[in-house]
């Protein structure tokens, strides 16, 4: 029976997909909450009640249909299916974290003695093109369109069935094999590793000539700097493109971890959180070590994206963060840390800033600062920058004032958050007669006046009414397309670095206009 539910999935795949496809864009299964399988997946089971059987058509298996076999053998573990599908995978990748469950130990122990199998062979058949294996949760369309969950399309480069040469079958269609690589996003969140990471690290230490490592994104939220020395050693470095450090590190701590980042070359995206000073270090040390972090920023070309929140030693020290920089940032973000004024006299005249998509400074208190640095930083980044955050940077109105016609040039803003700063009706009205106009501003976020609360500082409902009609009408021409909020006191952030949605719930302290 088995062998002619073999046959019969061989000889008729071309109807299988034509029906298929029929089926899936059936007004019919449009009725019901889900779609009932498909041809393809119904001959994948009938194939995998016995995995021998399933295991020896392989060498015979159109290459479009090792996806949906692969999918239902992952979902029934069957095993030995698995590790010969792994195998013999004819694409270079196989996007298995996007069919795991998080931090699946059982699967990826299944995946790994697949790859054993493969590593095994002193040579290995051309048509086995598996170069990677990729543990992240990603490229769930791959399994989507290729197993059948969508109407199937056939790639060009997909063959209806492989091709065999005369060269193949006579022995010559053999080539070494290329070392295989190890995707996954890495999260060090203890002091000891999780089963799932430690397994895989053990497994590929044992096989390091033959196996590659590689992490993509890197999340560090533990103290314990050796610990993430010990991991770090065994990566490939120059593969990772996002950083995120998100943890009570000493200076000391960073600039340790910086001899790291200077390898880095492909780095795009870092982010640094709560960095602080030992109090019984010497100012000649402190800056042995700023020096030996800031000076790694000349080493990451591809840098695109910087976030630097609660950092203990900028102030002052920007210029040395800006000067080693080598290619033009999007996204800046440096927020709850202190900088000085000519820090931001600096950073307006950075040339890294010239392509600025995403300004964040929240945090940063200018109260005591000239207007001019911000207003010249502004004019920087008019031309390019769509989200701009000044929350709780104690700006005033005269200095507001200052800057309201670089503001007003920044044409291209999408969000704008101006919460928890004083503001007068007046100048939040002059402010609002200069936004209405970016014609691409969809979010504003501002504190209410101070003038809408009483003596003792509770907030007066028919002064909050009042604003908020006379605010409505100066905006009328945008309120389709725009939403302003603003915050009553007290209106705590979500975060340190807050994420503002336009279609966001708004907290019980915030109202709209």
């Amino acid at each position: 029976m088995d062998r002619i539910a073999a046959d019969f999935f061989f000889c008729n795949m071309e109807r299988f997909r034509l029906w298929s496809s029929l089926l899936q864009s059936s007004r019919f299964i449009k009725m019901y909450h889900q779609a009932p399988p498909t041809l393809v997946q119904l001959a994948a089971r009938s194939l995998l009640r016995n995995q021998a059987l399933a295991i020896s058509a392989l060498e015979d298996l159109p290459v479009e249909l090792f996806p949906p076999l692969f999918k239902e053998a992952f979902a029934k573990r069957c095993t030995e299916a698995l590790k010969a599908l792994i195998q013999a995978w004819p694409f270079p990748c196989l996007p298995l974290g996007a069919l795991m469950e998080a931090s699946d130990l059982e699967a990826l122990q299944v995946a790994l003695d697949g790859l054993d199998r493969l590593l095994a062979l002193k040579v290995w058949s051309r048509r086995w093109k598996l170069q990677v294996l990729d543990l992240r949760n990603l490229h769930h369309n791959f399994w989507k369109l290729w197993a059948g969950d969508e109407p199937y399309i056939c790639p060009s480069q997909a063959k209806t069935k492989r091709q065999t040469s005369p060269a193949e079958e006579n022995g010559a269609g053999m080539e070494a094999k290329p070392p295989l690589k190890v995707l996954v996003d890495l999260s060090l969140r203890q002091t000891t590793l999780d089963p799932f990471f430690s397994y895989l690290l053990l497994w590929v230490e044992q096989r390091k000539a033959l196996v590659q490592l590689s992490c993509k994104k890197v999340k560090i939220i533990t103290p314990h700097i050796h610990r993430v020395k010990s991991i770090l050693e065994k990566l490939q470095l120059g593969c990772v493109e996002e950083v995120e450090v998100n943890c009570n590190w000493t200076l000391s701590s960073l600039a340790t971890f910086a001899t790291y980042l200077s390898r880095m070359g492909n780095l795009r995206s870092l982010l640094l959180s709560h960095v602080h000073r030992a109090s019984s270090i010497a100012p000649e040390e402190q800056e042995r070590l700023v020096l030996q972090f800031t000076s790694q920023f000349a080493h990451l070309a591809c840098l695109q994206e910087l976030s630097m929140d609660s950092m203990c030693f900028l102030e002052g020290r920007l210029h040395q963060v800006l000067r080693c920089l080598r290619t033009p940032l999007q996204s800046l973000s440096i927020t709850d840390s202190r900088l000085s004024e000519s820090d931001l006299a600096c950073l307006s005249q950075s040339p890294s800033i010239r392509q600025l998509s995403d300004l964040n400074l929240s945090g940063v208190r200018m109260t005591r600062f000239s207007p001019e640095p911000l207003r010249v930083l502004l004019e920087s980044v008019a031309a390019t920058v769509k989200t701009l955050d000044l929350e709780d940077c104690g700006i005033q109105d005269a200095q507001l004032t200052a800057i309201l016609p670089a503001l007003s040039r920044c044409s291209s803003l999408t969000t704008f958050n101006y919460l928890r700063n004083p503001v007068s009706v007046t100048t939040l009205e002059a402010l609002l007669v200069h936004t209405v106009h970016l014609s691409h501003l969809s979010l504003e976020m501002y504190s209410t006046p101070l003038e809408v609360y009483g003596p003792q500082g509770a907030q007066e409902q028919w002064r909050l009414n009042q604003l908020r009609d006379e605010l409505m009408m100066m905006v009328e021409s945008v309120r389709q397309s725009r939403t302003i909020w603003f915050s009553t006191i007290p209106c705590p952030p979500p975060g340190n670095q807050p994420q503002f949605e336009a279609q966001a719930n708004l907290c019980s302290g915030c109202q709209t206009v």
